[in-house]
């Protein structure tokens, strides 16, 4: 059993910054971790993940401004976030996932909200 520990959120005001972190524990293989956000009514995205040979992908709302890091000693990922817009108001949710077919866990969500 995998469980993820998320932090760092809250309340921001528009062009400022928030890091994130979620804690993995539990025995974990060569993996995938990431950052997915949803608001009401829409569909969980994706955000922002990173492999655990450190190669990162974005999505196109989160590049230039989002910066994924991985300590793999400590199981643990970060999401940097600077210049924050009220469109980045949402909840973010860690996800971990390994193998075909695919086995992923979910944190339990944080949330992240920009207003001034």
């Amino acid at each position: 059993q995998v469980q993820l520990v998320e932090s760092g959120g809250g309340l921001v005001q528009p062009g400022g910054s928030l890091r994130l972190s979620c804690v993995a524990s539990g025995t974990l293989s060569a993996n995938v971790m990431g950052w997915y956000r949803q608001t009401p009514g829409k569909q969980r995205e994706l955000v922002a993940s990173i492999t655990s040979f450190g190669r990162a992908d974005y999505a196109n709302s989160a590049k230039g401004r989002f910066t994924i890091a991985r300590d793999n000693f400590k199981n643990t990922v970060y999401l940097q976030m600077n210049s924050l817009k009220p469109d980045d108001t949402a909840v973010y949710y860690c996800n971990i996932a390994w193998g075909i077919p695919r086995e992923e866990y979910w944190g339990q969500g944080i949330q992240v909200t920009v207003s001034s």
